[in-house]
């Protein structure tokens, strides 16, 4: 007979465990000090990061990167650039690490992941601190309701969420009647119909403008951002299936009504008087302060990382977000279904419109299903891979041209925009002149059509 193995008795297993413990206890320790050098690295590199972040000293695990976090705050309050050089001379080097180590830091930044780490380092001091203030209520025989409050004000620390009591708000409000507006207008579109409907794009506004190809939706994007710079404001375009030269290109055609096939070869087809205008055209373009990104494959975050420091560097200035197109933004992680990535992607733009308290344009493709039906206007429901594109979006804005699918019928330079959706107002159609030549957008007159204008 042969002898029955013997099985390891508990203790055996309760070393496995504990060593287990150990390793992964090890890997997090690892982890979160990975994330605090990188957000530490992150700062010395986009020094703004250093007061608009949530962190504090307390949050940092270790004492060296508490230390360094806070003579970087120090000098940022004070206004003073923040690099290694300025940070030794508040500290002995000792105290921070070391001169390598510190100059090291700057390996490990990734402004893109900032967020992400930020978020880490809190909701893990957070659980620590949760654990030691259960700890100490045990131990000092606290009440429930005292539990219950220093954990929901625990919880509330640097979450970035405001919380408004009615009551308050109201007692600003009594006046309201009898002074002048003094909330900042809209950004106007440039077109008078639209604007009455929108009253301009509103700050922590999401908006969608769809449409088939060919109905001109890059023109439409370009014309908002070319107004919004003549306003003064500060549009960044994150163009990401169009490169930076046909983008600007098509912004010089708009602005100065160049025909864009004579654009190819400007010196062979250009009449003088096109030519006399070519410069100022250009200085008015370089005037106005777009900023144009054409990465393709970017996700919603190295969006935001981008945008964040264009905002943060440039305080002045009233930003307004443009991008070309939702449905080829890259998603976070492997999702493999094309409607909840256009979901998730969709979501992101909406929280990141409200986290800059500044409109986000987007433009999004529409389905084939407007093409099948005899009448072709556009319905929201032919949002391609809607996802939560309907649900989430403040602004939908249906783009149609009646002479694309009836050339000989219909009005030519017609250009129909459909506010099917508006969450604080109206909704309605307007009636645009488009020029696909130039790509320029004009007011509609009545009389347009009567005047032969269009031919």
């Amino acid at each position: 007979m042969k002898p029955q193995p013997k099985w390891p008795d508990r203790s055996y297993w309760k070393l496995i465990h504990h060593q287990h413990w150990i390793l992964k206890r090890e890997r997090m320790h690892m982890s979160y000090e990975f994330a605090e050098k990188s957000l530490l690295g992150s700062m010395f590199e986009e020094n703004y990061l250093i007061l608009d972040s949530h962190m504090q000293a307390r949050f940092f695990q270790g004492h060296v990167h508490r230390t360094i976090f806070t003579v970087m705050r120090e000098l940022a309050q004070e206004g003073k650039p923040v690099d290694y050089i300025t940070v030794l001379t508040r500290r002995e080097p000792s105290e921070l690490g070391g001169v390598n180590y510190l100059y090291g830091l700057k390996r490990f930044a990734n402004v893109v992941r900032f967020d992400e780490y930020e978020e880490m380092i809190i909701d893990q001091w957070k659980k620590q601190e949760t654990a030691r203030i259960l700890q100490q209520a045990i131990e000092d025989e606290w009440s429930g309701d005292d539990v219950v409050h220093v954990l929901e004000e625990l919880d509330e620390l640097n979450s970035g969420r405001e919380v408004t009591i009615l009551s308050d708000y109201l007692v600003t409000q009594f006046e309201r009647p009898f002074l002048p507006d003094q909330t900042k207008p809209g950004i106007s579109t440039g077109l008078i119909d639209l604007d009455k409907i929108l009253n301009g794009f509103q700050n922590c506004e999401y908006i969608v403008v769809a449409g088939r190809p060919s109905m001109g939706k890059t023109d439409v994007l370009n014309h908002l951002a070319l107004q919004a710079s003549k306003d003064g404001h500060m549009p960044i375009v994150f163009s990401l299936e169009m490169n930076r030269k046909t983008m600007i290109d098509r912004m010089i055609a708009s602005t100065g009504e160049y025909n864009r096939l004579r654009m190819r070869d400007p010196y062979k087809y250009f009449t003088e008087p096109q030519k006399d205008r070519w410069a100022p055209t250009l200085n008015h373009l370089n005037g106005g302060g777009i900023h144009i990104h054409d990465k393709s494959g970017m996700t919603v975050r190295e969006i935001k990382a981008k945008a964040r420091y264009l905002i943060k560097t440039n305080p002045s200035k009233r930003p307004i977000l443009f991008i070309d197109y939702l449905q080829i933004i890259r998603p976070e992680g492997n999702v493999h279904n094309q409607t909840v990535a256009i979901g998730q992607i969709s979501n992101e733009l909406k929280a990141m419109a409200k986290e800059f308290d500044c409109p986000v344009v987007v433009l999004s493709q529409l389905s084939r299903a407007s093409e099948v039906r005899h009448d072709k206007h556009p319905v929201m429901s032919d949002l391609r891979d809607s996802g939560n594109i309907e649900q989430d979006a403040d602004v939908i804005a249906l783009l149609h041209r009646e002479d694309y699918y009836e050339r000989d019928k219909a009005p030519t330079n017609l250009l129909e925009i459909d506010i099917a959706k508006h969450r604080n107002g109206p909704t309605g159609t307007i009636k645009t002149i488009y020029s696909k030549d130039t790509g320029k957008l004009y007011n509609f007159e009545e009389n347009y059509y009567k005047r032969g204008e269009n031919k």
